[in-house]
């Protein structure tokens, strides 16, 4: 009885094993998601780790307000006043439908930080998840 039981595990546990196996690369993977959630989400993961998690001093007036999870089609996140998280916000990234373009705009993009800002939500648009340009 003890044999069956222990020989019923063992098998249990290969067929686990076996359906954690990942899938190859090259077979892409349908999540449901529009064009816009996965281009916001991969843009916005790169920007949190790369403005805020990272603690860039020229982003530590302000704080990330996320809003990807949004049911208007538009996924988007914000970056508005540290001390202030209910303010108007001061950098809107966002896409709509089903487009995977993400439009940037607020008045951090007429500040000197405005160009940088630009650049790294392109790099990061592309799929390059570099914090940093590289020459």
């Amino acid at each position: 009885m003890i044999r069956r039981k222990t020989i019923a595990l063992v098998a249990a546990a290969g067929f686990v094993l076996a359906s954690c196996q990942s899938t190859p690369k090259s077979t892409p993977v349908p999540s449901g998601k529009s064009a816009a959630l996965l281009a916001m989400e991969q843009v916005a993961i790169a920007a949190h780790k790369c403005w805020i998690a990272s603690k860039d001093p020229a982003f530590k007036p302000y704080q990330m307000a996320n809003e990807l999870n949004s049911f208007s089609g538009t996924p988007r996140f914000l970056l508005v006043p540290a001390k202030h998280y209910g303010g108007k916000p001061l950098l809107v990234v966002q896409a709509q439908g089903n487009s995977s373009r993400v439009d940037v705009f607020g008045p951090l993009m007429n500040d000197p930080l405005g160009a940088r800002i630009g650049s790294d939500i392109s790099r990061w648009q592309a799929g390059n998840p570099a914090c940093a340009a590289t020459a």
